[in-house]
């Protein structure tokens, strides 16, 4: 019995890929654990989107056009808000 599957939700994970293939994938492997899911493209839009809601996780895609994963991750160590959120690069 997977334990998962039987609570309401895990949390949320931002996933921050420029490859939508990888985005689909991941959303859906996540969406089928019960964790609620946010995505991003580009390492700009995720950090809009982490302004208005904080998720619980990040999954960052190191190589990206305009600003890369570890600049996301840089911006985001240096607030107190968002200083705390687990990044996973991918």
């Amino acid at each position: 019995m997977n334990n998962i599957s039987e609570k309401n939700s895990e949390g949320t994970i931002l996933i921050v890929d420029d490859q939508l293939s990888n985005l689909k994938i991941l959303a859906t492997l996540l969406k089928d654990n019960n964790y609620k899911v946010k995505k991003a493209i580009d390492g700009e839009s995720a950090l809009i989107s982490i302004e208005t809601d904080s998720p619980d996780l990040i999954l960052l895609d190191i190589k990206m056009p305009e600003l890369n994963g570890y600049e996301v991750c840089e911006r985001l160590k240096e607030h107190p808000k968002t200083k705390d959120i687990p990044v996973i690069f991918i």
